[in-house]
């Protein structure tokens, strides 16, 4: 319609040849100077109307009203609509557009303007599928978007009240394990929240010298869990759940092996207590702990198994669970993550042995510093723990 316009104004002149560059405006596209209309008067200028070309009254009327029109849109000056009159000496001529000034005038016709506004059409869509790649004219306006996934919210303090009276210690012995440690956090927290489990999480980060001693940093874990505690669970960093049927729920009838030999990915046999294993700090106290001596990978949760045993407590593993061995996600890379199995002196006989006198009563520790952090959300308290060495006793600690 405004194409149709502007082609259709007329206007009356005083004998001489003016031109009005059209403004820009907002949304029109149009430039200053890249388009003028050319009033010429009847008989006078360069250019003079055709045959048929001068419109009546009524043409001039209605082109005064267009002319109007866009004065109001701000497309054109009042000065050139004309006063409505008609004299011998003053023509109405028909305004045409130039490109450039120096260009020779162009006649526009309504199906001219409409073939050349469906050419713009089909350029601009084309030049837009090819950028964006998306086909957004495809798209029903009444689509509705996907939704987003909803992050799940941390639980109110009256909501962990319904949750139980119990709180769950997860003690996880490390050492330079920080990508397992990335994953492990944020999986256990989102876990344990869905069983609807209190919980926090201890980190302990072996930070001396010594070799890796897992049983160890369980009982200094043990000791610095705090009151609020009332359970444990020893905690493999690389070994996750996957299947919400695992209870980690307070286990009052004794040890429960959540990782079972039935379960686990790699240890199959029928004494294996490591990877998961759940147990009151009553009954962790009757078992006096884990034995300190074991220093290096392995061994300590075979002499813990025989622990329970001596403790007169009944070890506990779950049923029904049909994802066998991909009940839980095994993260570690024994190319990458190789382990300290050497033995050394006397250790290849003492690691199948009983630690009667040792154990959560003679751990010898120091916590360097407590830092409690969030990884992605799940917060999770590092405990940087300096062990003791009784070289007289175990002088496997180092390998020297």
């Amino acid at each position: 319609h405004l194409f149709r316009n502007l082609c259709a104004l007329a206007t009356v002149s005083g004998g001489t040849t003016r031109q009005h560059s059209l403004a820009s405006a907002t949304g029109s596209g149009f430039r200053r100077s890249f388009f003028s209309l050319t009033c010429s008067a009847g008989g006078s200028g360069d250019e003079s109307p055709e045959a048929g070309d001068v419109p009546g009254e009524e043409e001039a009327g209605v082109a005064r009203e267009r002319c109007q029109v866009l004065v109001a849109v701000g497309l054109g000056s009042g000065s050139y609509c004309g006063s409505g009159s008609r004299s011998s000496s003053h023509s109405l001529s028909l305004y045409r557009w130039r490109l450039l000034p120096s260009f020779p005038p162009l006649r526009c016709s309504v199906f001219q303007l409409f073939v050349g506004l469906l050419l713009l059409a089909v350029l601009s869509l084309s030049l837009h599928f090819t950028c964006s790649g998306d086909p957004g004219w495809r798209r029903r306006e009444d689509t509705a978007a996907p939704p987003k996934p909803c992050l799940p919210q941390p639980p109110t303090s009256l909501e962990q009240l319904s949750w139980g009276p119990h709180q769950l210690a997860v003690l996880v012995p490390f050492r330079e394990r920080f990508e397992e440690l990335l994953v492990f956090v944020p999986h256990m927290h989102s876990f344990l929240q869905q069983q609807r489990v209190l919980h926090r999480i201890f980190i302990l980060n072996q930070a001396d010298h010594f070799r890796f001693n897992r049983a160890s940093l369980i009982n200094a874990g043990f000791k610095e869990s705090g009151n609020d505690t009332d359970y444990i669970v020893m905690h493999d960093v690389d070994l996750l759940p996957l299947n919400q049927d695992l209870d980690y729920g307070y286990p009052a009838s004794g040890p429960y092996h959540v990782a079972s030999p039935e379960l686990h990915p790699l240890y199959h046999y029928k004494t294996y207590v490591g990877g998961i294993l759940l147990l009151t700090k009553q009954h962790y106290e009757m078992c006096n702990g884990m034995s300190n001596r074991f220093w290096g990978w392995g061994r300590e949760d075979d002499e813990f198994y025989r622990r329970i045993r001596s403790a007169g407590l009944q070890l506990l593993r779950p049923s029904g669970i049909s994802t066998g061995y991909k009940t839980f996600r095994h993260l570690h890379d024994p190319a990458w993550r190789k382990r300290d199995q050497k033995r050394i002196a006397a250790q290849k006989q003492e690691q199948f042995k009983v630690d009667w006198d040792g154990g959560l009563n003679s751990v010898k520790y120091r916590v360097e510093s407590r830092t409690d952090i969030t990884i992605a959300g799940a917060p999770c308290t590092v405990l940087n723990i300096l062990l003791e060495c009784d070289h007289s006793q175990t002088p496997w600690c180092v390998l020297s």
